[in-house]
């Protein structure tokens, strides 16, 4: 039985509350999957916040799987701090990333797993019988691209910053109530403000309203009332299409007022 611990809004941005962490463990606790850089919400978790998933996982004697496929994309001088990197944990921890979010070719569907030996095993013996083998031809070209410099990755970085930045930009001035993003490529919004209720409802009708497209929030959620008004934008794209994207949303507060 699956036992979610969700980020809710905190002030500016997303946090767990760790009271509601430790009640989530138990006795039957056998794997934790932790998701940092996290979509949709992009918030990035620190050292002090993973040391205490770290030290219940170890209390109970649980395997981590952590999902850090957003690791090139934080901003603002924040550090990733990968999970298996933390005293005590590398032993017990598996760490998912890919290459699709960081190389733009999502569909590719390449990416890797690493840790101790035998849990590294196990994973691989359930992808043989499960899907055998993805992109092959592929493969090569992301080994090349994995030799590509640091400043490869500190320039990702930077183009997205300012991505972030303009977008966000423009859903404030849209009349939007937007979260802070510390890493991945969205922007989560609460469409409060504009007169919406329904953050499903509200991405349905969208397209038709402004030629514009997002994704509810409510979605990811296990309580989809905890994400029911939040919205969720990406802005992996070019800038001149934020740019009309946010000037075709400011429509939507003309039609509010």
């Amino acid at each position: 039985m699956i036992r979610p611990v969700p980020l809710r809004p905190d002030g500016a941005s997303f946090g767990f509350d760790p009271d509601e962490l430790r009640a989530a463990f138990s006795g039957r606790t056998r794997v934790v999957l932790v998701n940092t850089p996290h979509n949709p919400t992009g918030t990035v978790l620190d050292r002090e916040q993973l040391t205490l998933i770290g030290e219940l996982a170890a209390e109970h004697d649980a395997v981590i799987v952590t999902d850090e496929v957003y690791e090139h994309m934080i901003y603002d001088g924040r550090p990733h701090v990968p999970m298996a990197t933390l005293p005590g944990l590398a032993e017990r921890t598996l760490t998912i990333s890919s290459v699709g979010k960081t190389f733009s070719v999502t569909g590719w569907k390449v990416g890797w797993v690493h840790g101790p030996a035998q849990l590294v095993s196990a994973v691989r013996a359930v992808k043989q019988f499960l899907t055998y083998v993805s992109g092959a031809p592929f493969q090569p070209a992301i080994a090349s691209a994995l030799a590509l410099p640091d400043s490869f990755y500190a320039q990702l970085a930077g183009d997205l910053q300012r991505k972030r930045d303009l977008l966000s930009t423009g859903l404030r001035e849209a009349g939007f109530r937007v979260f802070d993003t510390a890493g991945t490529y969205f922007v989560v919004t609460d469409v409060t403000p504009l007169g919406f209720t329904d953050g499903a409802e509200f991405c349905w009708s969208l397209p038709e309203r402004v030629g514009v497209a997002a994704v509810p929030v409510s979605v990811f959620c296990a309580d989809p009332e905890l994400g029911r008004s939040l919205v969720r934008f990406a802005f992996c794209k070019r800038d001149e299409v934020l740019a009309e994207a946010a000037s075709r949303l400011v429509a939507l507060r003309t039609a509010a007022g």
